[in-house]
């Protein structure tokens, strides 16, 4: 009997794959809310539901481009104490650089999705890269300045 995986299901499938299995199973996967029927009717809410998926997911590929561009040439600064020497008391890390540029720049930034290895302990120009999307990586300019 063929069925339509509404969940993940360990060493059958993914969720909306399509497979052949025996009728007392798929009983157990109906029960369970794992499966549904494949009838020509639920494969092509199956099919519909894959384009739109996919449409959805281009979508935010394209806006995470347009970010990643719009970032390109843009800049925060950001204020630290500093002694003798340019010396920082402390350290800038990911939530100041997501606050600065929610203040300057009007951007909500993620700062998990902020790729800075250590924090920045210098004052100066850094550029701090950003993973928008699985595909998408964008650098934004970080001037630490003493304040």
């Amino acid at each position: 009997m063929k069925v339509i995986l509404t969940q993940d299901v360990k060493s059958h499938g993914k969720k909306g794959d399509v497979i052949e299995v025996s009728q007392g199973f798929a009983r157990n996967l109906f029960v369970k809310k794992q499966a549904i029927e494949a009838t020509p009717k639920n494969l092509n809410d199956l099919k519909l539901h894959d384009k739109n998926e996919k449409k959805i997911a281009q979508e935010n590929y394209e806006q995470a481009q347009a970010l990643a561009k719009s970032l390109e040439d843009k800049s925060v600064t950001v204020k630290i104490k500093a002694g003798e020497g340019g010396r920082t008391f402390g350290s800038v890390s990911t939530k100041e650089i997501a606050h600065a540029a929610k203040e300057q720049l009007g951007l909500d930034l993620d700062k998990k999705k902020m790729q800075l290895e250590d924090s920045i302990k210098t004052l100066g120009v850094t550029e701090v890269p950003i993973k928008l999307h699985p595909k998408v990586m964008a650098t934004l300019k970080v001037k630490v300045v003493e304040s």
